[in-house]
């Protein structure tokens, strides 16, 4: 089974974080975005990973998400 859920990335000043609306605490940090992109996705991995453990049902993702250009 193949999922993809909206990660929302925040550049700090001196690090990135990472998290997942539609998994409540899935969370990443790291010093660069590339970092964070591959600790994210291990993050989503290990959450699902639990989920499955515990019986619990994995939320699907719900979120998308778009860019808008506007002239300022």
């Amino acid at each position: 089974m193949t999922l993809e859920y909206l990660v929302l990335y925040e550049q700090g000043p001196e690090s990135w974080g990472a998290y997942v609306p539609d998994l409540p605490g899935c969370v990443a940090a790291a010093k660069t975005r590339e970092e964070v992109e591959a600790l994210i996705r291990e993050a989503i991995a290990f959450h699902i990973r639990g989920l499955r453990a515990d019986g619990e049902p994995i939320p699907p993702p719900t979120l998308q998400a778009g860019v808008v250009t506007v002239a300022a």
